[in-house]
């Protein structure tokens, strides 16, 4: 019989407010049984994407149950505005600068554990950005290793993306593991999965289905010990692969007055809410839910930049940015905690809260202590679970030191104290000086109105918590790129290329072989794609056209186009058709493979249909 009780009664409530930390007694004296821990993290999943923040395209049932059932936070964040680090700061309690990952590099082949600043950067960039982590080291004691230390048993089930074997889960602290690996999202949301050690499953069988199934077990082969079950949904993750009959369902649900129109995106966040659903009847069905407590929360906000039948994903609107984004879209997410007799049900605070307090939070609300040598940068949030307190900390901070050109990120840093948030963008003012951006955030939630330039004070007052932020965590910060060169046309010239605008033309001089230009501004969309120029030469050898996807960040020649071009003095027209594998994220253009000067009068990107994405020509940027 499930001892779950929907609606705890007012003297069941104020009872476990009373002892939601340490020290739990039963009636009869003796020391009650651990509360279990259920952690369920949603893979990009934005704030405005359930019901319960006010999504009126995506049904979340399941979701608003669980709301009903505890607290739903209005200001939690993730810790980073992209999965691997926010992970890795959920299992150490510490932020991302701290860890030097910062960026989602858990699936990459190379190992880099100690990554080292280096002296310059390309000479597109203002700021050097940091390299990052590639994996969670092991000697970090994680919240897994913890728990299973004090006699719980312990199960990841989901998405990793912290490092390939040996610095998977099963070398973490969990003993069960379901699928392994390090993988960003699944190569299949459905049967065949195509994930080493994974066994497919039934064929078009959904991997959230099969992570509760897998999860189900764990619970009931543990209901009478306490465990920690990691569930880390793959969901909303691209690929975007929704149930057919899901996307149709949703489909004549689409108002083009609601920022949310993507009926692939609506029936993937249905069948994650079904996962969710599933699991809370799990639990039930064991008879362990008044012994759990429950922890919801996204690793970063919704994707902005994909698009899926000519639409971004979601919207995050009315927050500006989203996933990648140093914005509020890409860190503020959904944030649920449910415990039953111990967090008033239906309760809600605007409390300044991060992944960094969870491993802190579930420690005090287990009555453990960290390990000795255990350093947090994370707060334990059971003041406010027990409404003893309307907040734990006065100011929060996320480090994002790179450029994503996707987003349009540059290298940056952000505090946030009270409604104030003020983010440090290294090295893009005038003579590569930092720049800056004031919100007040209670009055401006979509960050629209910059007040740094009305208010210098408050800027020297929140920069100074950046500048002492940075030093704690010993960041690797970015800095002014001694080899920047400043765009002309919106081109970068690089290698042998140097870069003028005279009488309406770009000016290409080389000096050498391949002379290259590489554009500042890319439109993120997918091939295949044209693109065309108008030039006059007396260089020599072919063009080039180089294209880079978020994947394959670098310009390869297995990704590029060449041309061949005629060196005559005369004025030509070229085409390069480009067939990338994913949406392009940066152009480079080799106009020749040799010294000598070329005029360039315009640069044109289009579709495959013709229609014009882009055009670059001097007085156009």
């Amino acid at each position: 019989m499930s001892r779950h009780r929907e609606q705890p009664t007012r003297r069941d409530v104020l009872a476990g407010a009373a002892t939601v930390a340490v020290g739990l007694t039963a009636a009869n004296g003796q020391p009650a049984r651990k509360p279990n821990v259920v952690l369920i993290l949603a893979d990009d999943l934005g704030w405005m994407d359930t019901e319960t923040y006010g999504s009126r395209f995506y049904r979340t049932p399941n979701i608003t149950r669980l709301a009903k059932r505890g607290m739903l936070f209005r200001n939690a964040y993730a810790a980073n505005p992209l999965c691997s680090p926010t992970r890795a700061s959920i299992l150490t309690g510490q932020y991302p600068a701290r860890l030097r990952f910062t960026t989602p590099s858990g699936h990459e082949q190379q190992v880099v554990l100690d990554p080292k600043m280096p002296d310059k950067g390309p000479a597109h960039h203002k700021a050097v950005q940091p390299p990052t982590r590639t994996r969670l080291p092991l000697e970090y004691r994680t919240l897994a290793e913890r728990l299973k230390d004090a006699g719980y048993a312990t199960a990841h089930f989901g998405k990793w993306h912290l490092g390939w074997p040996p610095y998977g889960p099963e070398s973490q602290g969990f003993d069960v593991v379901a699928p392994g690996g390090s993988y960003p999202g699944p190569p299949r949301y459905f049967s065949p999965y195509k994930m080493a050690g994974f066994p497919d499953g039934p064929k078009g069988e959904h991997i959230d289905d099969r992570l509760v199934s897998e999860a189900t077990k764990f619970i009931n082969a543990n209901r009478d010990r306490p465990f920690y079950l990691n569930f880390w949904l793959f969901s909303v993750h691209a690929p975007f692969q929704g149930e057919p009959s899901l996307i149709e369902e949703n489909r004549p649900r689409v108002n083009l007055r609601n920022p949310q129109q993507c009926p692939t995106m609506a029936a993937m966040i249905t069948s994650m809410d079904r996962a969710v659903g599933k699991l809370l009847d799990a639990l039930d069905a064991a008879g362990v839910t008044d012994d759990t407590l429950i922890i919801f929360i996204s690793d970063n906000g919704g994707n902005m930049y994909d698009r899926v039948e000519g639409i971004t994903p979601t919207s995050n609107h009315p927050l500006r940015g989203g996933k990648a984004s140093i914005y509020e879209g890409g860190t503020r997410v959904p944030m649920i905690v449910a415990w039953p007799g111990k967090v008033r049900p239906g309760t809600r605070t605007d409390a300044l809260v991060s992944t960094i307090d969870l491993y802190p939070t579930i420690l005090s609300a287990l009555g453990l202590e960290p390990d000795a040598n255990t350093r947090f940068d994370g707060l334990d949030l059971g003041p406010v679970l027990q409404r003893k307190a309307s907040a734990v900390r006065d100011a929060l901070f996320c480090l994002f030191p790179h450029y994503v050109p996707a987003t349009e990120n540059l290298p940056s840093v952000w505090v946030r104290k009270g409604d104030w948030k003020l983010i440090r963008f290294f090295a893009d003012g005038p003579d590569q000086q930092d720049r800056f951006e004031l919100y007040n955030l209670r009055r401006d939630i979509g960050e629209r109105r910059n007040l740094a330039d009305a208010m210098p004070a408050k800027v020297r007052e929140l920069d100074a918590l950046i500048t002492q932020h940075l030093a704690d965590t010993q960041a690797l910060v970015p800095f002014a790129n001694p080899a920047y060169r400043k765009a002309v046309a919106g081109w970068m010239g690089i290698n042998h290329a140097t870069l003028t605008e005279r009488s309406g033309m770009l000016h290409v001089q080389s000096s050498g072989g391949d002379p290259s230009l590489v554009a500042q501004s890319v439109p993120v969309t997918r091939g295949p794609l044209v693109f065309t120029w108008r030039m006059r030469s007396t260089s020599s050898g072919p063009a080039q056209v180089f294209w880079t996807t978020r994947a394959f960040p670098a310009f390869f020649r297995d990704r590029s186009a060449v041309v061949e071009i005629t060196h005559d003095g005369a004025w030509h027209e070229y085409k390069a058709e480009l067939r990338p594998d994913g949406p392009i994220t940066g152009l480079r253009l080799d106009p020749s493979a040799g010294a000598g000067d070329m005029e360039i009068a315009w640069m044109r990107l289009s579709d495959a249909g013709g229609a014009l994405l882009r055009e670059w020509k001097p007085g156009i940027t």
